[in-house]
């Protein structure tokens, strides 16, 4: 059944070798990857959004112990490809997969196994060296008999295709319960080896997808049902203000919405352009909040057609 037992972090003797490597969670989009990520790492770093695909980029959280180094990489969600753009995220995906460490499958406590989770568990099931640990979360929203059920029905599907979990942990990110412990099961599947990244490292996304990323959140906010994916951010250049005195610096980011049609445009602008306005506004204290630093942020409506569809518009934008 895996570890269902609340463990302490034993005192290890000093001589225990130190471990680091990559982890990474999968699960149906809102199974809770990035609410997760950010209670290990304990600080925001993935961006949380109840949308499939958001994550586009491979964000990387490191959480940093006397004896480890877990590296967790974010891949974007594996789905049924209707586009190029589909294709190639899945082939990230798979490739992801078989390179990291140890893959987390995130499964909602609140929710009945479907057709989506098995759709995963299969892809899983091929990958077959990479230890695969089943992460039961948001267990704060269940009694203990709906978690018992579905712990019973996660270790029946590792059966059925044929793979044994290494471990099912139910966590609570929210309630904060059993994260350290999910830490501590994860880390013994890690190489042994030197940290890899430095000690104030908590992410290595350059600053500028994370600053896309969340231009591209605020703008699709209130207007996913007429643009699902049909937005992709480019910041094109940041740079500080010249002239300013030392202690009154000032960051300027220029960026491009992009968009697949001209129709779009009216709908991200906004009439008068109220609301691109505002979507400046939201992600402007975003970044600021994210780099410590006053910023001015000029936004561009740009129409790149079809970009989904465009390998070399694909690439320009950076997938």
């Amino acid at each position: 059944m895996g570890a269902m037992s609340v463990r302490t972090p034993s005192s290890k003797p000093s001589e225990a070798p130190h471990r680091a490597g990559f982890a990474c969670f999968v699960g149906r989009p809102n199974a809770g990857k990035s609410t997760l990520t950010n209670a290990l790492v304990g600080q925001k770093v993935a961006i949380t959004a109840n949308q499939p695909q958001t994550t586009r980029h491979t964000v990387r959280g490191i959480v940093h112990r006397p004896d480890a180094q877990l590296i967790l990489v974010d891949t974007p969600g594996l789905h049924k490809p209707r586009t190029l753009l589909g294709q190639r995220l899945n082939d990230i995906v798979r490739t992801t997969w078989a390179e990291v460490d140890v893959i987390g499958f995130c499964l909602p406590a609140n929710e009945k196994l479907g057709p989506g989770d098995r759709f995963i568990a299969k892809e899983l099931a091929s990958i077959k060296k990479t230890p695969k640990i089943a992460i039961v979360t948001k267990t704060d929203l269940v009694d203990s008999k709906t978690l018992a059920e579905q712990l019973i029905a996660i270790d029946q599907l590792g059966k059925e295709l044929g793979f044994e979990w290494a471990e099912i942990v139910p966590v609570s990110a929210v309630a904060d319960q059993q994260v350290g412990l999910l830490a501590d099961l994860l880390i013994p599947l890690l190489p042994e080896g030197p940290a890899l990244y430095p000690e104030g490292d908590l992410t290595d996304e350059p600053e500028q997808v994370m600053i896309a990323e969340l231009i591209r959140e605020a703008a699709l906010e209130g207007v996913r049902d007429e643009l699902p994916h049909s937005i992709a951010v480019v910041v094109e250049e940041m740079l500080p203000r010249e002239d300013r005195p030392a202690d009154k610096p000032l960051l300027d980011i220029h960026a491009f919405v992009y968009i697949e049609r001209p129709s779009q445009k009216g709908i991200i602008i906004g009439p008068k352009g109220a609301r691109l306005k505002q979507v400046g506004i939201k992600s402007r204290q975003q970044i600021e909040a994210l780099l410590g630093t006053p910023v001015f942020l000029d936004l561009h409506v740009k129409v790149a057609k079809d970009w989904q569809r465009d390998p070399r518009q694909l690439r320009k934008l950076g997938f």
